[in-house]
């Protein structure tokens, strides 16, 4: 068989592989096998397609960050995007299918089927992840203009369209799941968590704390108002909306978090130690695990309980310009908190019945998908 020339329409024969997980029997589906990297979308995202027919991948087998759709359980390999690379952890699939993805500065939205991009924004500046509200009518993206750091806050038909500005670095925005005029945002550093009107009124920090209190990953606790949050490696927490109260969900080292929509269990990673992949019952904090992740999870802050502070940049810094980078603040990012594309990030699947992850257990970044619920049988090619 040929080797496959990846462009955009670009189709690949399956790479699915299926073995058990050798610690809880949970079914595991490697999706794809290639000698890049290939990652899920981030874990405030879901990667499966609407009809769960295909998951959402970003891939460099084309030789920068591009997106493909990998069909499940066990279909071809299809590239979606091309030309200058995306934001590798970007896409999302929004609720009439269509997928929006940030490259350089813009946010684009692609049709899935004829592959047609067309341009949302172009912000004047770098956008990081973007968000969409839950009627899929506003977006909000994390931005850095040459005049500074804030929110870019829009509808997608391009009617409206504005900046939030805040003082220092913004990453994760989401909207409230209930009422779509308030944005939940991380300020980072410490503290953490914010919120603003997406009007740009209302900014609120809904906890301070300082840098020895490693807040990461909250998110709205499903379709309710309150937030969960990871305080690093200790608890797993929850914060109220209304009143700021927060109280303790369970204590173990939880990572990346996604709660299902329900708002009653918490689907997490784990690392130092590695103890996998965790389901939380929300109200009595008892857990299990799920599968292994195998991940290497790198980053040297991850052995640490508090946010990276400039000696840990400058060490970082020191150790690329040692390597010759030629861009010494990319790698020593990738250094104090990654590389993003060795954590797990696990999220659940539309039905919530399974969990796609990524790891590079085999030596290289893959997807793959665990079964929360046994499936009804295996398929031809399946390793058991």
């Amino acid at each position: 068989m040929m080797p496959v020339r990846w462009r955009k329409g670009a189709r690949g024969p399956s790479e699915r592989a299926t073995f058990r997980d050798p610690e809880t029997g949970v079914r595991v589906h490697r999706l794809t096998d290639h000698a890049s990297i290939s990652h899920p979308t981030y874990f405030l995202q879901c990667s499966f397609t609407p009809d769960q027919s295909g998951v959402l991948f970003t891939g460099y087998r084309s030789g920068t960050a591009q997106l493909f759709t990998a069909g499940f359980p066990d279909g071809e390999i299809r590239q979606l995007t091309d030309g200058a690379a995306i934001h590798p952890f970007s896409a999302l699939i929004a609720p009439d299918g269509a997928i929006l993805f940030v490259r350089a500065g813009s946010i684009w939205r692609l049709e899935p089927d004829s592959l047609e991009e067309s341009l949302i924004l172009d912000s004047g500046g770098q956008l990081g992840e973007c968000s969409l509200s839950a009627d899929g009518e506003w977006y909000v993206a994390a931005c850095k203009r040459p005049d500074g750091w804030g929110l870019a806050v829009g509808t997608l038909d391009g009617r409206t369209s504005g900046f939030i500005e805040f003082p220092r670095t913004v990453i994760h925005p989401q909207f409230n799941p209930v009422n779509p005029e308030w944005v939940e945002f991380a300020g980072d550093p410490a503290p953490r968590m914010h919120r603003v009107r997406r009007d740009g009124t209302g900014m609120e920090c809904l906890h301070e704390h300082g840098n020895d209190e490693f807040i990461v990953h909250e998110t709205f606790l499903g379709q309710r108002e309150d937030l969960v949050f990871c305080v690093w490696p200790f608890a797993l927490r929850r914060l109220d909306w209304h009143s700021g109260e927060i109280s303790t969900v369970s204590e173990f080292n939880a990572w990346h978090i996604t709660p299902n929509r329900a708002g009653t269990q918490v689907l997490c990673d784990t690392a130092h130690p590695d103890i996998g992949l965790q389901l939380v019952d929300v109200d009595s904090g008892s857990r299990r695990q799920l599968c292994r992740s195998g991940a290497s999870s790198q980053g040297t802050q991850w052995h640490l309980s508090r946010y990276a502070v400039a000696e840990d940049w400058e060490r970082a810094r020191a150790a690329a310009d040692k390597r010759q980078s030629l861009s010494w603040m990319e790698m020593a990012a990738d250094s104090v908190y990654g590389p993003q594309w060795t954590h797990p990030h696990p999220s659940f699947s539309r039905d919530e019945t399974m969990v796609v992850f990524a790891s590079d257990m085999s030596g290289r970044t893959q997807v793959y998908v665990a079964e929360i619920a046994e499936r009804a049988s295996c398929s031809v090619g399946e390793v058991e």
